[in-house]
């Protein structure tokens, strides 16, 4: 079994007792999540509007041919959040929206 001596017990107990100082440091600016999933926490940040940048729809209708179905109208009111539809998702026989070269 490997021996650890005084001084290098003392560094690693610093470094370990420092890391915990800086995460709660950080802890205390953010909000925790999961504490109340039901709110938003009063001081989170919100996105008053949302520009869809140039090429926006372009991408989200990737492999979709004209006429587009009623069901895309979605796409109108999608905003900054995730969707998985405008990213290329898997490979292979999958890919029913052609994002992958053959």
């Amino acid at each position: 079994m490997n021996r650890i001596d005084s001084p290098q017990l003392a560094l690693l107990l610093t470094a370990l007792l420092s890391s915990v100082a800086v995460s709660a440091a950080d802890s205390a600016a953010a909000p925790i999540a999961g504490t109340a999933p039901s709110q938003r926490p009063a001081s989170a940040p919100v996105t008053q509007e949302f520009v869809k940048p140039e090429g926006w729809y372009s991408q989200a209708l990737h492999g979709v041919e004209r006429p587009y179905p009623h069901t895309l109208r979605f796409l109108e009111d999608q905003g900054a959040w995730h969707t998985p539809f405008n990213r290329p998702g898997m490979p292979g026989r999958y890919d029913l929206r052609g994002w992958y070269p053959d």
